[in-house]
């Protein structure tokens, strides 16, 4: 039992020397500092904590970090963290990725990262855009949008980072706005306290290169009415009024308003995060209003070192082989 005293941290400890070279007004500003401020709350060590990112804007994120880190290899940082996780399990290994990063290039390891459930937290920057390459359209880019290797329009439809997680097994999923960062620093403090893999998804504005991208969402004149922040066993009620709730209508979400044909508080549905059955969660990650944020999934699972280890002491146990010789000079042998 490690029995060294743990500092009581502030967000300073967390801030690296280097500076910090992203454009002004990206969302990336506030995700950083977010996770400056969830950091201290952690009860962690400060050398404890690892963050791996791939490449792009997202990916410049361990420098800034006054932890350790590695700037890693285009989509490969899922597979990194998992090696470093393995390696050394009592280490709060955090991906770093964006949507280019890790739905293209990355998109074998994001899935199968997801599917081993492997204790460790990601952070998914989604920006629908290629940013650090100057404005490509990537795998969430919306079909129609005009990009610079799109001019004429984006043709491929987009992937719904949450659904494709959902699909992959994902144990835990949340969403967050990239300016909201009171909500998103306890989002990471959740992620953290999570045993097996997390994934957060931020919607992040890239103001050079998709400018408004979630502004219909995000915008602080629209986002109580537009979004819907869920908290596991409270009622779904959104609004500025907090007079709009959600339903369910057959096999479809429906938003209705309190008071009107007879609906009230009651009739509303609860959010149970902790259910096994990801049906419903499935449906909150795809309804466009009002766009789903908070922890729409947490459920704890066996997580793949629990399975591993498992294993290994099984086979172990049942083994004939005592060492390495027992094994080399069993069944059929011959000398050269």
């Amino acid at each position: 039992m490690d029995t060294t005293e743990k500092k009581n941290y502030t967000y300073k400890d967390f801030a690296s020397d280097q500076e910090v070279r992203w454009c002004p007004g990206c969302d990336d500003y506030v995700i950083l500092r977010a996770m400056q401020m969830a950091l201290p709350q952690m009860g962690l060590k400060k050398e404890d904590v690892v963050f791996i990112s791939g490449i792009g804007c997202s990916s410049r994120f361990p420098y800034y970090m006054n932890t350790y880190g590695m700037h890693s290899i285009h989509g490969r940082a899922p597979a990194i963290a998992s090696g470093v996780k393995m390696a050394n399990p009592n280490l709060s290994v955090w991906v770093i990725t964006g949507d280019g990063d890790s739905l293209a290039i990355g998109g074998n390891h994001f899935i199968h990262v997801l599917r081993r459930n492997i204790d460790l937290n990601i952070i998914l920057f989604n920006n629908e855009i290629y940013g650090l390459t100057k404005g490509q359209f990537s795998p969430t880019s919306l079909v129609g949008q005009k990009t610079k290797s799109s001019p004429y329009g984006n043709t491929q439809p987009p992937f719904l980072p949450g659904e494709l997680a959902l699909g992959a097994q994902a144990r835990f999923f949340a969403r967050i706005g990239g300016n909201t960062p009171k909500e998103m620093t306890q989002l990471f403090i959740e992620a953290e306290k999570f045993k097996g893999t997390s994934l957060i998804e931020v919607l992040q504005n890239c103001p050079i290169f998709n400018d408004g991208c979630f502004a219909k969402y995000t915008d602080k004149a629209v986002r109580e009415d537009k979004q819907l922040f869920v908290e596991h066993g409270r009622p779904m009620i959104f609004g500025k009024e907090r007079n709009k709730g959600l339903i369910l209508n057959g096999l479809k979400l429906e938003v209705v308003t309190l008071g009107e044909n007879g609906v009230s508080e009651k009739d509303i549905l609860i959010h149970d995060a902790k259910e096994e059955d990801p049906t419903l969660h499935q449906m909150l990650v795809r309804l466009e209003y009002p766009l789903v944020t908070g922890i729409i999934r947490s459920y704890e699972d066996i997580i793949f070192e629990d399975r591993d280890t498992r294993l290994t002491e099984h086979v172990k146990a049942n083994s004939p082989f005592l060492k390495t010789d027992d094994l080399f000079f069993s069944g059929e042998t011959y000398e050269v």
